[in-house]
């Protein structure tokens, strides 16, 4: 139960993302925003991990490294640069409809890539949180007709999802492997800066290009705020519980909980963006919350747990 509690917090925490890069697009580049709120995370988590992070950087083998830079490259780096120029090609309302996409490509990549098999429980909550996500972005999906203007940003938006299913899968096995070598155990916030660190590399070096510099000055509070709010909150914070959520719980139940993303982002337009909400959109956000009660209840979803 504990690590669905940090899965439900992990995936709240990163619907959040949606509404935060769409506010940050408009002022600066994605490599920017990526690397920018990726160097604000490491300098306030360094002093107080730093020497932890060190310790851990000497036990770490080949493979471990691998894996830290394969989970870097879809978790962070790609996810955020396919939902960055997304979001400033097609509208919020695909981008919503298409990111809900990703419970379904994780289970997908469960049964085919792991070789996980789900539990009767486990098929019944992620058919619920597929077609919450159906109900939740229906009405929409009839007022959007996916412009024929919008594909490119369509397609990177499922690209987006795609990535984030690729991250959750590539930890998955990664806890695997690691149950099996009791001489490395990673802490939660130790990989979340291990990660961060090599995403951040990854991501600086092309931001050279946007006029960093230059962009960073013209921007405002708001601007500022929504960049610390994506390192410290949407990548230090979130990744912190879904790294501890992930190795308590199988393949299954984080695509279940995944499906937080995109009831969080309807719930913040909601309020921020005063965007009116149907009776069809609150039976999908139900849905959504029974396919993880549903799972929640199982004793013994998985043998991690």
């Amino acid at each position: 139960m504990k690590g669905k509690i940090y899965l439900l917090l992990a995936f709240s925490l990163a619907g959040t993302s949606v509404i935060t890069g769409y506010l940050l697009f408009e002022k600066l580049g994605s490599f920017t925003v990526t690397s920018v709120s990726l160097g604000i995370m490491i300098l306030c988590l360094s002093p107080f991990y730093g020497r932890k992070t060190v310790q851990t950087i000497r036990l770490l083998g080949r493979s471990d490294w691998k894996m830290l830079l394969l989970q870097a490259f879809f978790g962070i780096f790609l996810f955020r640069i396919f939902l960055l120029l997304g979001v400033g090609l097609t509208s919020t309302v695909e981008a919503g409809i298409l990111i809900g996409t990703t419970p379904a490509i994780t289970s997908l990549l469960a049964y085919f890539v792991l070789k996980e098999r789900p539990s009767g429980w486990a098929a019944i909550g992620i058919a619920c949180t597929v077609l919450g996500i159906a109900l939740l972005e229906g009405m929409n999906l009839n007022s959007a007709a996916f412009a024929m203007q919008h594909t490119w940003g369509n397609v990177l938006i499922l690209c987006a999802a795609a990535s984030e299913s690729t991250f959750s899968i590539l930890s998955r096995r990664h806890r695997v492997r690691q149950l099996h070598d009791t001489t490395i155990q990673i802490h939660p916030i130790v990989q979340t800066l291990l990660v961060s660190a090599i995403a951040f590399v990854l991501s600086a070096i092309p931001a050279l290009w946007e006029n960093p510099l230059g962009n960073l000055q013209g921007i405002g509070t708001r601007e500022w705020l929504a960049l610390i709010w994506y390192g410290l909150i949407v990548t230090a914070l979130a990744f912190v519980f879904f790294y501890a959520g992930v190795k308590r719980c199988d393949a299954y139940t984080t695509a279940a909980f995944s499906g937080m993303i995109p009831l969080t982002s309807m719930l913040l337009s909601l309020l921020f963006l005063k965007e009116s909400v149907g009776y069809e959109q609150w039976a999908g956000g139900l849905l959504i919350i029974s396919s993880m009660l549903l799972i929640g209840a199982q004793k013994n979803s998985s043998a991690l747990a």
